[in-house]
């Protein structure tokens, strides 16, 4: 009986002690922004959504995570322990970026899309800025092709 109760302990602990530690063995897949590449780790199960970025103390600069979705929706996020300033891009199936959304580390304020979008790219915060990304650039890549 003390086995078994504590083998369902483990399956009932086993996700959120998953949560405590980053997540680094995502399948990845490059993306374009004009002519930067973007080295993304892809994130398309709820489990890896939930996690993301969470705990990670550096990330490389030209890297991020893409967080793909069944369909389009209104899609909203949040920071809660997640240690990197980052920018949300909330982007349509075709590549098109809706809108982006800075984020605080730790900040429980939602940001979400403007409208119902399949995808969203964090990266560091800055990162689109600095490269004149904006509100109707266009990404490319595979997730993007064959939409």
């Amino acid at each position: 009986m003390k086995i078994m109760l504590a083998s369902v302990l483990m399956l009932l602990l086993t996700p959120a002690l998953a949560q405590d530690v980053p997540q680094l063995d995502l399948p990845r897949t490059t993306l374009k922004a004009g002519m930067h590449l973007i080295q993304t780790q892809v994130a398309s199960t709820p489990q890896q959504r939930a996690v993301g970025l969470m705990h990670r103390v550096d990330m490389p600069t030209n890297e991020g995570m893409l967080f793909v979705f069944e369909q389009p929706a209104v899609q909203c996020f949040w920071m809660k322990n997640t240690l990197l300033p980052l920018t949300a891009a909330f982007v349509q199936d075709d590549g098109t970026v809706v809108n982006l959304a800075d984020m605080q580390p730790r900040s429980l304020d939602s940001h979400c899309s403007a409208k119902p979008v399949r995808y969203v790219l964090e990266m560091h915060q800055g990162w689109f800025a600095k490269r004149g990304i904006q509100k109707g650039f266009k990404l490319s890549g595979s997730p993007f092709a064959s939409r």
